[in-house]
């Protein structure tokens, strides 16, 4: 066991208890699905930036699993260069064809690395409504329906 300590507000904890309570990769994957999903949803509605920035935070995930289950880092860097990187070409070009086909291949490539992991029974599916607490339109178009009641 490790001795040295982390203090905090609440006490002191060893880097040992810090370690045992990193997310593992079914954490990590649940937020990775749930931002993957609303990736797809931002840029169908045209909110091209929020999309990015959903992106963005499944490679901060994925980031997230390298460090804290490293047997998984190889895979992980695989998948965000053969099926991530791809889809952020499209976020840039602002091209919603060549979104859905990279979207689609990536989906179906999370299957290929459930089942190499022993996962088969784990299957991502785009949800057929969008549910978000976000506006996912074009940002130019968003405005408060009580802001006119207001007004």
């Amino acid at each position: 066991m490790s001795e040295a300590k982390a203090k905090t507000p609440h006490g002191e904890m060893t880097i040992d208890q810090l370690a045992e309570i990193q997310p593992g990769m079914a954490a990590v994957m649940k937020e990775v699905g749930e931002r993957y999903t609303e990736t797809y949803y931002a840029a169908k509605g045209g909110n091209w930036k929020l999309a990015a920035h959903h992106l963005n935070q499944v490679r901060a995930a994925f980031r997230t699993g390298k460090v804290t289950r490293p047997k998984f880092a190889e895979d992980l860097t695989t998948f965000d260069k053969d099926y991530l990187q791809p889809i952020f070409k499209a976020i840039h070009d602002q091209d919603w064809n060549q979104f859905e086909e990279a979207f689609k291949r990536g989906e179906a490539a999370s299957d290929v690395y459930h089942d190499k992991r022993g996962y088969p029974h784990i299957r991502y599916v785009l949800p057929s409504e969008q549910r978000s607490h976000l506006y996912l339109g074009p940002p130019e178009k968003f405005r408060r329906g009580f802001a006119a009641a207001e007004g």
